[in-house]
């Protein structure tokens, strides 16, 4: 078993800094995403300066989480109804193809 520690690439959320293990050339996906998740708890922590971190955490979280859901959903409805349109082509091409002797 291998003992190698992973890099880490430190990462700032709600101005408080963490140490992150991050596997070589995933630096920027990081960060990015950290970015993402600062954002959305720094809203959060706009509209009620009361909640702790775990909790506005959290509530980002899940927020993040439906807006995934969400984004899944259209994506998958787009792939059904581009495969409905695909099937809808091959019958329309297979009545226009000419009829064998």
């Amino acid at each position: 078993m291998s003992t190698a520690k992973r890099p880490t690439k430190e990462i700032t959320l709600l101005g408080r800094g963490y140490m992150i293990a991050c596997d070589s050339g995933e630096e920027a996906k990081l960060e990015r995403a950290a970015r993402y998740l600062d954002r959305a708890m720094q809203g959060i922590h706009s509209q009620s300066s009361v909640l702790g971190n775990e909790r506005i955490a959290i509530m980002a979280a899940l927020n993040i989480t439906h807006e995934l859901l969400e984004a899944l959903d259209e994506h998958r409805a787009g792939e059904a109804s581009l495969n409905r349109l695909h099937d809808r082509l091959e019958r329309a091409l297979e009545g226009a193809r000419p009829a064998k002797s």
